[in-house]
C-alpha cells in the first residue's frame, strides 16, 4: 500500500498520495454490507484496486468507530505464526508481558469499537480465517474489512467482488466520445499527467485513450502502467503496441481468467519495454519485502553487468514507469513495488536461477545492518536507528525466515535475531523477538558463542515477559558453555540476566549481589551499552525495595550521566523512571515529577508503550502524594486502559508495585469520596494514549467529563465503557479478584464497579447480570 502515514488518534490509515477515481457504486455497496455484517471481504484479481477501495471505504466510515480504523498490511508476512503479531503491532499493542498473542489481542479488542482492515490475506487464508473467526466471536463490537484474492470462508462473511472500472464500447448505449468522461479514462489521464504534465484528453487522442482502456479491460494497475509510457510513446503508439503484444498472448491457459491474462500480459509488455538493465533490477529488487533503500539495492542487486553506480538511475527509470513507488523518509528515500509487480519480478528472477543467491546476499546484508545497529545503538543516532529498523521490519523478517529455512544458515539466524535485541526490547517487539530466537535456538543446537549469546538475550526477553523458569534454564545452559570457554563478556551478561531473574522473582538480596557483580564485570571489560544501563536500572529498583534510597538515587544519577555523556536516549528514559521512584519514596516530589515527565517524553519518542504506562502510573502516585487527588485518579484511569495493550498487568506484578498502586487509589478515594473518584477515573479511561501522555506531562488541561458516547446504541448501552468491560468479565464467570487482576485495578474498585452496574440495571445478583449480557449480545447477533 503506497502513501505516507498520518499519525492520528483513532487509527493508522495512510494518507492517499494519488487521487481516487470513481468506485462510487462499490463504496456505497461496501458501506451497506459492512453495516449489516461484521466481516466483509473484497475479492478480485491482483491490480484491480482492492486495497485502494478498502482504504477509501474505511476512511468513509471512520467516524462510526469510536476506537479507530486500523490497517494491517499482510502482503509481506510469510510466516503464518506472525499474523497475530502483525495485527497487534498495527494496533500498537506491545506484548511485553508474555501473554499468548491471540488471547492478548482478543482482550484488547473485546470492549473496543474498531474496524480492522486486513489487506492481502490470500497467501495466509487459513491463519487469517482462524484469527478473524476468533476475534469476531470474542469481540462483539469489532468489524473486519478484508481484501483477498480468495474468500476467507468464515461464518457470517459477506463477499463483494471488485471488478475492473467500467469501460464504454463503440457499440454501447453511449457514443464513443463519452469515453473522455469515463472514470477509467479519467484514471488514465490523471496518471498520464504525473509523467507528462501537458497531457490532456482531447479530440485528437480520445479514441486512442478509450481504446487503451478497453484493451486493458479497465484494470487500474494495467492502465497506470500504460499511462506511464506516455513519457516516450504517444497514445496511438501505446494502443498499437498493446494490440500487437496481446495478439501473441491470447492463447493463455483456459483455466486462467481473461482479466488475469490481461493483467499478466500488460505487466509482461511493460517488462519487455524496459531496458535490459531495468529488467534486471526489477527482477533483483523483488527480493526485498516491503520497501528498500538505495544503499541496500546498490549492495544486494549489483553484478558485473549491473554496477552499483547505475542503480540510482535505474531506480529512477522504474519509478518513472510506475513499476516502483518512491517514498521519502527522514532516513532517506525508500522504494516499494505493488505486490503484483513484485511477484512478477520474483518469478522472472526464479526463472533466471538468481533467487537463491540474491536471498543469501539479502540475508548477509541485513545481518550486517543489524550488527552495525547493535554497535551504534548506544549513542546519539539511536532514534535514527530505531526508525531505520522499523522501516526494515519486513526485510528483517524475510532474512530470518530464509536463514531458518536453509540448514547451513541457521547460525546466521541466531546472530541476526540476537543482534536485534535492542530493537525487540526498545520497540515493544519482545514477543516477536522470542519467536525468532526460540526458532533459531531450536534449529541450531550446536554449542557455540553465537548460541550462548542468543540464549542470554532470549533469557532476558523471557524475564521481561515474566517467564522466570525458561529464563533460568536458558541462562544456565549459556553459563555452562561460557565458563568452559572462559568467555568473560558472555558471562557478564549472564550474571546480569540472573540478577534480573532474582529481582523479578522477589529475591532482592540475591538480585543486588548479582547485579553488582555484573556491573563490576562490565566495568572491568570496558563494556558500556544500553544493557549495562538496564542493569543499573534494575539495581536501582532492587535498592529502593531495600529502602536504601540515598544509594538508589546515587546509582540512578550515575547511570543517567553515562547516558547523557554518550547521547543514549532510550535507556536514559528507563533510568529516569527508576530515579523518580527513589526520589518519590524519599519525598523529593518536585524532582521525582521532573524526572518522571522527562522519562515519559523519552518513552513517547520511542513509542515505548510499556514505558509510557509505567510513567503515567508513577506520575499518578506522585500527584496523590502531593495532594492532587483528582489528577491522580484521572491518571490511574488512563493507565488502566493502557495496561491491556502491553500484556494486561505490570511487569513488576510484585507486592511493592501493587501496594503503591493500592495506596494511591485509597488515598484518592478518601480525599474525593467514591463517587468523585469514579468520575475522575472514568475521565482517564476515555483518554487516548497521546492524550494521556500529554495530560501526564502537564501539556493539556484537566480533561472535561466524558461526553455522552455514540456507543449508547451498542449492546450494554446503559453502562460506561469500563462498566461494560466489567460486565463482560462477570458474564465470563470471573470473580472480583480475577477482574481486578485482568484490568489492573484494585479488588475494591472491581467490587465498586459491579455494585454500580447491578444498581444501574436493577439487578440483585451476578447471575442476573451474566444472563442480561448474554441476552444483549443475542439480540444484536440473532
Amino acid at each position: 500500500m503506497s502513501g505516507t502515514r498520518s499519525k492520528r488518534h483513532g487509527g493508522n490509515l495512510p494518507a492517499e498520495t494519488t487521487s481516487f477515481v470513481d468506485r462510487r457504486k462499490e463504496i456505497a455497496e461496501a458501506k451497506r454490507l459492512l453495516s449489516a455484517s461484521r466481516l466483509l471481504t473484497l475479492t478480485g484479481v491482483g491490480g484491480v484496486g482492492k486495497t485502494r477501495l478498502a482504504v477509501r471505504v474505511a476512511a468513509a466510515v471512520r467516524r462510526a468507530f469510536a476506537d479507530g480504523v486500523w490497517l494491517v498490511e499482510l502482503a509481506h508476512v510469510r510466516d503464518g505464526a506472525l499474523v497475530v503479531h502483525t495485527v497487534a503491532q498495527a494496533l500498537e499493542i506491545h506484548n511485553d508481558g508474555g501473554r499468548e498473542p491471540l488471547g492478548l489481542l482478543v482482550d484488547v479488542l473485546r470492549d473496543r469499537q474498531v474496524l480492522l482492515v486486513l489487506d492481502n490475506c490470500e497467501h495466509l487464508v487459513h491463519e487469517c480465517a482462524t484469527l478473524v473467526a476468533t476475534v469476531l466471536h470474542e469481540a462483539t463490537r469489532l468489524r473486519i474489512l478484508a481484501t483477498s484474492r480468495e474468500v476467507l470462508r468464515v461464518p457470517g462473511e459477506q463477499v463483494l467482488p471488485v471488478g475492473p472500472l467500467p469501460v464504454s464500447e463503440h457499440n454501447g448505449t453511449r457514443p464513443a466520445d463519452a469515453g473522455s468522461r469515463d472514470a477509467v479514462v479519467a484514471l488514465f489521464a490523471e496518471r498520464a499527467v504525473a509523467v507528462m504534465p501537458t497531457f490532456a484528453v482531447g479530440s485528437e487522442n480520445k479514441e486512442h485513450v478509450a481504446g487503451i482502456c478497453r484493451r486493458l479491460d479497465g484494470i487500474p494497475l494495467a492502465i497506470e502502467l500504460a499511462a506511464a509510457r506516455l513519457r516516450v510513446l504517444s497514445a496511438d503508439q501505446i494502443l498499437a503496441r498493446l494490440d500487437d503484444r496481446f495478439a501473441l498472448l491470447t492463447a493463455g491457459p483456459r483455466t486462467v481468467s481473461a482479466r488475469h491474462q490481461t493483467l499478466q500480459a500488460t505487466i509482461d509488455w511493460s517488462f519487455r519495454l524496459c531496458t535490459p538493465a531495468e529488467q534486471a533490477l526489477w527482477a533483483r529488487a523483488s527480493v526485498f519485502a516491503g520497501s528498500f533503500g538505495l544503499l541496500a539495492a546498490e549492495e544486494i542487486c549489483v553484478s558485473q553487468d549491473l554496477p552499483a553506480g547505475s542503480v540510482v538511475d535505474l531506480l529512477a527509470g522504474l519509478v518513472d514507469k510506475s513499476i516502483l513507488i518512491r517514498d521519502d523518509h527522514s532516513t532517506g528515500t525508500r522504494y516499494q513495488f505493488l505486490d503484483t509487480l513484485r511477484q512478477y519480478g520474483q518469478r522472472m528472477l526464479r526463472q533466471a536461477g538468481g533467487l537463491t543467491w540474491l536471498r543469501r546476499r539479502h540475508a548477509d546484508w541485513y545481518l550486517h545492518l543489524a550488527e552495525r545497529g547493535e554497535r551504534e545503538w548506544f549513542g546519539p543516532d539511536q532514534a535514527t536507528w530505531l526508525q531505520r529498523l522499523r522501516l526494515e521490519h519486513a526485510n528483517l523478517r524475510l532474512a530470518l525466515e530464509f536463514c531458518l529455512a536453509t540448514p547451513e544458515r541457521t547460525q546466521t539466524a541466531l546472530r541476526l535475531a540476537a543482534a536485534l535485541h535492542f530493537y525487540w526490547h526498545g520497540c515493544g517487539f519482545v514477543a516477536e523477538g522470542r519467536h525468532w530466537l526460540d526458532r533459531a535456538l531450536a534449529q541450531d543446537t550446536e554449542p557455540s558463542k553465537a548460541r550462548a549469546t542468543a540464549l542470554a538475550i532470549n533469557a532476558h526477553l523471557a524475564v521481561l515477559q515474566g517467564d522466570a523458569s525458561a529464563a533460568t534454564a536458558m541462562a544456565q545452559e549459556a553459563q555452562d558453555w561460557a565458563q568452559s570457554r572462559g568467555e568473560q563478556t558472555v558471562l557478564a551478561y549472564l550474571v546480569f540476566v540472573q540478577g534480573a531473574i532474582a529481582r523479578f522473582s522477589g529475591d532482592i538480596p540475591r538480585a543486588q549481589a548479582l547485579l553488582k557483580d555484573a556491573l563490576a564485570r562490565f566495568e572491568a571489560l570496558d563494556e558500556l551499552n544500553s544493557t549495562v544501563i538496564v542493569a543499573y536500572v534494575t539495581l536501582v529498583g532492587a535498592t529502593v525495595v531495600q529502602s536504601d534510597l540515598a544509594r538508589a538515587i546515587a546509582l540512578g544519577q550515575y547511570a543517567r550521566a553515562l547516558c547523557e555523556r554518550h547521547g543514549e536516549q532510550w535507556a536514559r528514559a528507563y533510568t529516569l523512571y527508576a530515579l523518580s521512584l527513589a526520589e518519590w519514596k524519599q519525598g523529593e516530589l518536585a524532582q521525582a515529577r521532573t524526572h518522571a515527565r522527562d522519562g515519559l517524553r523519552g518513552m513517547h519518542t520511542f513509542n515505548d508503550t510499556f514505558g509510557i504506562v509505567l510513567l503515567v502510573e508513577r506520575l499518578a502516585w506522585i500527584a496523590g502524594t502531593a495532594g492532587e487527588h483528582e489528577r491522580a485518579a484521572v491518571l490511574l484511569g488512563a493507565a488502566s486502559t493502557i495496561w491491556p495493550r502491553v500484556g494486561g498487568q505490570p511487569l513488576f506484578g510484585s507486592q511493592h508495585y501493587l501496594a503503591a498502586h493500592e495506596a494511591c487509589e485509597q488515598q484518592a478515594r478518601r480525599a474525593l469520596g467514591n463517587h468523585a473518584y469514579e468520575i475522575a477515573f472514568q475521565r482517564g479511561t476515555e483518554l487516548s494514549l497521546d492524550q494521556a501522555t500529554a495530560y501526564a506531562l502537564g501539556e493539556s488541561p484537566q480533561p472535561a467529563p466524558a461526553a455522552p458516547s455514540a456507543t449508547n446504541a451498542e449492546p450494554l448501552a446503559p453502562l460506561t465503557r469500563r462498566e461494560r468491560q466489567v460486565a463482560e468479565l462477570v458474564a465470563q464467570g470471573l470473580s472480583n479478584k480475577d477482574i481486578a487482576t485482568r484490568l489492573v485495578i484494585s479488588q475494591r474498585t472491581a467490587e465498586g464497579h459491579v455494585e454500580r452496574i447491578l444498581t444501574k440495571l436493577g439487578f440483585t445478583s451476578r447471575t442476573q447480570l451474566a444472563a442480561w449480557v448474554t441476552t444483549q449480545h443475542e439480540s444484536r447477533n440473532p
